[in-house]
């Protein structure tokens, strides 16, 4: 249920993105700078890196149970896959949060 929910959200939130980045990525360096600081455009798109990672970390580790059978090894990757995702969604939001501050300053 968990992975399903995640797919809907990104079923709204990959077309913005992908819509959004296009657009931003024609400005130029500056332009996409001033368009992750806009409010909206920072909160979707955390939102949307939220709801991916979250949905890549419950696929791998479906992948993980399925394909490792060895316990300890299992947990390892398990553990792995989380600590991975976490640390991946923590450089993103920071990497946002520090565009979106330091345009406010």
């Amino acid at each position: 249920i968990r992975q399903r929910v995640s797919a809907i959200a990104l079923i709204f939130l990959v077309p913005w993105f992908l819509f959004s980045v296009i657009y931003a990525s024609q400005a130029g360096f500056s332009g996409a700078q001033a368009w992750v600081a806009q409010p909206w455009n920072a909160i979707l798109l955390i939102l949307t890196f939220a709801a991916a990672f979250y949905h890549m970390r419950l696929g791998m580790q479906v992948v993980i149970e399925d394909y490792i059978y060895k316990s300890g090894m299992k947990t390892t990757l398990l553990i792995g896959n989380t600590f991975a995702t976490v640390a991946l969604f923590a450089v993103t939001v920071l990497s946002v949060m520090k565009i979106w501050i330091s345009a406010g300053a």
